[in-house]
């Protein structure tokens, strides 16, 4: 019987490697092996990115609404923990959205919160 050899399947492989390490610099663009532990390298860190920006976003909802319900004489803590009283169930993003772009609804909302704590 014949030895098969996996000459194909491992060219391929090496390419697709080699293809997501386009644009790297020297040898970690050319060689199989360098280009493996750089790609390898770059797509743990991107994953880690992605779960990174899920959390700097909520950070900076945060910010914003904290700055919108102290204009307003609230706290962050306060204001959420108002909201939560009156059974007004908005997420942070669309509260820090109308933090800036609706100031009026905003401020109904810290006065509806004000009133549940009080």
């Amino acid at each position: 019987m014949a030895r098969i050899k996996g000459g194909l399947n491992v060219k391929k492989k090496h390419n697709r490697v080699l293809k997501l390490a386009k644009g790297y610099r020297g040898a970690r663009s050319k060689q199989y092996r360098v280009a493996k532990q750089s790609v390898m390298r770059a797509l743990t860190t991107s994953y880690a990115g992605r779960k990174e920006r899920k959390r700097q976003f909520r950070q900076l909802w945060i910010a914003r609404i904290n700055a919108a319900a102290r204009m307003n004489g609230l706290s962050y803590s306060k204001f959420m923990y108002g909201l939560k009283l009156a059974n007004v169930d908005l997420n942070r993003k669309v509260l820090a959205d109308m933090a800036i772009n609706d100031a009026e609804g905003f401020a109904t909302l810290a006065e509806l919160a004000k009133s549940k704590i009080a």
